[in-house]
């Protein structure tokens, strides 16, 4: 797992072997200095772009577009507002006009700087301007570096729901620089965190056992092992067509729900997850068979990384319900909802009904 880059760094190097796409995933710090030696192997120096938000291109972009321009790159810094709201149809318009503007042609690249919000849009943006060009995913938060910057799930919001809108669109390369995340606000720090509760309920119990009590500690070990968990399940269904990719729904149908009924960016993506957690663990206790123990397991790690672990009453079950049956995991009518059985593993269920999620919905309210 562990190789000499181009650098005189040694990192850890988790591949990615799709049939079609097969790509790599480094992991280390101080990464960001050499995104142009990890990349040139990859595409060919070229007018690129580098899509980021306010808040990561004033402690990151500078480093990046230096990197990228040793390298031979010509790279343009596009910059957008912050946060939720701006994973729209309408900012990846407007993104795919100003590469026009730029002169990116067919041989360009996007350059992917930021978290989860800047990996789905930038990478939908690579996948729809002149019918796709490369995209190399730059994560640099918890929640993109553990889970989705990996996979090639991209898309935008609409006002009906979450991720309506999207395409699959696999980077060429991800490099997660790991002295990102101390720049991160504890909110944001925290958050990512849920999506490593989630592997670990799904895959590994383990998981539990690595996550960080102090953020100055070495996280590459707690990241690698995330995405190799993420990587086994995306190389085994990459379209999430044979029903194993859609294990990673864990927590995201009722949690999708939450973020979208309290309005994007009230409760971040990790913080509705986590409530999505706690009842997708109170439907498996009642429907599955996991154990009490394990479901408080679970629960304690939520609070102890500082996210929430009850319902807000503001968010009406009718609501949630509505929002709930617009979401991608409903199939033909019938809801496909992931269940843990006992951590470490779980399974799709078709038979969790409206009313079980009802009564779910009133037992975890504050």
């Amino acid at each position: 797992m562990t190789a000499t880059t181009p650098s005189i760094q040694t990192v850890t190097k988790i591949p990615v072997p799709l049939t079609a796409h097969p790509y790599e995933v480094f992991i280390g710090k101080g990464l960001l200095t050499e995104i142009g030696e990890y990349t040139t192997p990859i595409v060919a120096p070229c007018r690129c772009v580098v899509i980021t938000d306010e808040n990561v291109a004033a402690n990151h972009a500078g480093i990046l577009m230096e990197s990228l321009g040793r390298s031979g790159f010509d790279p343009q810094l596009l910059v957008i507002p912050p946060g939720e709201q701006s994973k729209s149809m309408s900012e990846a318009s407007k993104l795919c006009d100003r590469m026009i503007e730029l002169g990116i042609d067919r041989k360009g690249a996007v350059f992917a700087l930021g978290g989860g919000v800047i990996g789905d849009l930038a990478g939908f943006v690579a996948s729809i301007f002149y019918r796709g060009i490369p995209v190399i995913q730059i994560p640099t938060t918890v929640i993109s570096q553990v889970d989705s910057s990996v996979g090639g799930k991209t898309g935008v919001n609409s006002h009906l729901g979450k991720n309506l809108i999207g395409s699959f669109h696999q980077p060429l390369v991800v490099i997660a620089d790991t002295g990102t995340l101390c720049t991160l606000p504890e909110r944001v720090f925290n958050e990512g965190l849920a999506e490593t509760i989630k592997h670990a309920v799904i895959a590994d119990a383990s998981l539990l056992d690595l996550l960080p009590t102090d953020r100055s500690r070495d996280l590459a070990p707690m990241i690698a092992r995330n995405i190799a968990i993420k990587a086994a399940i995306v190389t085994e269904d990459e379209f999430e067509t044979k029903g194993r990719r859609a294990l990673l729904n864990f927590g995201h149908t009722i949690g999708h729900a939450v973020e979208s009924v309290a309005g994007y960016g009230v409760l971040s993506h990790g913080e509705s997850v986590s409530i999505g957690m706690i009842a997708a663990l109170d439907l498996s206790v009642r429907l599955a068979g996991l154990s009490l123990i394990d479901a408080e397991k679970v629960r304690c790690a939520i609070r102890a990384c500082g996210l929430p672990d009850t319902l807000p009453s503001s968010l009406s079950t009718e609501s949630l319900l509505a929002a709930l049956q617009r979401d991608k995991k409903f199939d033909r009518g019938a809801i496909r909802f992931v269940l843990s059985g006992q951590l470490g593993s779980a399974f799709i269920s078709d038979q969790v009904t409206l009313e079980d999620i009802t009564e779910t919905l009133s037992r975890i309210r504050r």
